[in-house]
């Protein structure tokens, strides 16, 4: 019998295997495909940024699906991730040429699928929900809206509302970009204004249509009249010439009828004539071909006899003799074949080392003379330079030397600036280029003996003699 403590034992076992199934479950959170799950807490890990910047965060998500959280160490939140309906109305806002209008538009966002964007919108909009993301998408719509309205004239908005919808759309791309969103679509419903001037807009074309409208029911109508009057004309003209052709064809029918009886009489003798004739002539005919047939049949008994000899001579032929000489000739034929394989692959080794030799052979000779050839060009080239021209390289260096000196400044996205006495500040940064910059008449000295200073000097002066 089992005793008291080994049934204790194995109750608490199972108790402890079921506390321990409701927590795991309990602690595995599932979201909906439109959903991500944000965990909080846990181990830092490291992410690059869109820039190529990297940067650590305490947090991992899941978008839809479920994943296992650890108790104590992290916190679950949601993140929407389905598609916000936005509706859009600005106040009157003047346009190009000074109009006050008003805008009704729609939109629809979410927050991107990629991790760059998830990243931003989580640090962003959790515990905002779709109304934090409403609020602010409304809110740059709206801004966007009002600047582009400002930008174009009431004309260009009534008859371009894709052109200003591309614009709207253009306008919010970053803004949207950096906050993980995305806008889906964007479309204007309805542009009005209280001082009557898109109706005026309309009242000159609605005038033109009108008028037009019934100057094309005047030509109508009288075009009806034409053709009415005409139609009649050649309704009766029609009508007797019809009466007219009826009863000609009620004579021509009558005359051919009796045609017919006549030819239908003649053609029925000739008929019961020629039957009796062809009746006869069928009768003989019926004979010979029984006659023929009987013939047929005994020359083809005598083919089957013969065609049965020979289809037992083939049956010897192909079940014996022919799979002998067949499988002769296989072994044959696979001997020569390996024989030929071994001989022309040997063959084919040999040639190609050969030829692999040869072509580096002649590239190391053909790279040699090329360099040997570059080398004595380009000491000629320098033995031709005098100081003038060496001097002349050095200029056109510096330019090229200024802009690699200042070239780390144009990638400074911030720079802060203490103070701004004594050299200090913004005009530390401009001096310290122009000091680099001085420093290239001592270092061309020092590297090549030439002296740029007492150059310039003597070519001032002598530039300044030959004016006086």
């Amino acid at each position: 019998m089992i005793s008291l403590s080994t049934i204790i034992v194995l109750a608490v076992v199972v108790v402890a295997l079921a506390l321990l199934s409701f927590l795991v479950a309990n602690q595995y959170r599932k979201v909906g495909p439109n959903q991500a799950l944000i965990i909080s807490g846990g181990l830092k890990k490291t992410i690059t940024l869109p820039d190529g910047r990297k940067r650590k965060i305490g947090y991992r998500y899941r978008l839809g699906g479920g994943t296992f959280v650890w108790p104590l160490l992290e916190t679950v939140d949601i993140l929407p991730m389905d598609v916000i309906n936005l509706g859009l109305k600005t106040p009157e806002v003047l346009t190009h040429n000074g109009i006050l209008i008003q805008a009704e538009a729609s939109a629809q966002v979410k927050i991107d699928s990629d991790d760059d964007s998830i990243h931003l919108a989580a640090e962003q909009f959790l515990g905002t929900g779709k109304e934090g993301i409403r609020e602010v998408s409304e809110t740059i719509l709206d801004g966007m809206m009002r600047a582009v309205i400002g930008a174009m004239t009431v004309e260009d908005i009534y008859q371009g509302r894709h052109k200003f919808a591309q614009k709207v759309i253009d306008s919010v791309k970053t803004d949207f970009s950096n906050m993980g969103l995305k806008l889906l679509s964007f479309s204007l419903k309805e542009i009005s204004d209280t001082q009557g001037y898109l109706d005026a807009l309309g009242k000159p074309h609605i005038a033109a249509a009108k008028r037009d409208a019934a100057i094309a029911e005047a030509e109508t109508e009288k075009e009806a009249v034409i053709k009415s009057s005409g139609a009649k004309k050649e309704g009766e003209v029609a009508r007797l010439n019809a009466e007219a052709l009826i009863a000609k064809a009620q004579w021509e029918n009558e005359a051919k009828k009796a045609e017919s009886q006549v030819q239908v009489n003649s053609k029925k003798a000739q008929a019961d004539h020629a039957y009796e004739l062809e009746r006869h002539r069928l009768s003989q005919q019926i004979k010979k071909e029984e006659a023929k047939v009987r013939s047929i049949e005994k020359q083809e008994s005598i083919k089957i006899e013969e065609m049965e000899i020979k289809r037992k001579q083939k049956e010897l032929d192909a079940t014996v003799i022919k799979p002998s000489d067949a499988r002769k000739y296989q072994i044959q034929a696979e001997a020569e074949a390996e024989g030929f394989r071994i001989q022309e692959e040997a063959k084919g080794k040999a040639e190609a080392s050969r030829l692999e030799g040869k072509a580096e052979a002649q590239k190391l000779r053909e790279q040699g003379a090329a360099e040997a050839e570059a080398m004595l060009k380009k000491a000629e080239a320098w033995g031709q330079y005098n100081q003038a021209a060496i001097l002349d390289i050095y200029l056109k260096i510096l330019p090229e030397l200024a802009k690699n000196v200042s070239e780390p400044l144009s990638k400074v996205d911030k720079i802060v600036l203490v103070g701004g006495d004594k050299g200090t500040g913004a005009t530390k940064i401009t001096s310290q280029v122009a000091d680099v910059l001085a420093q290239m008449p001592d270092v061309v000295k020092s590297l090549t003996g030439v002296d740029l200073k007492e150059y310039f000097k003597e070519k001032f002066s002598t530039d300044k003699k030959e004016k006086d």
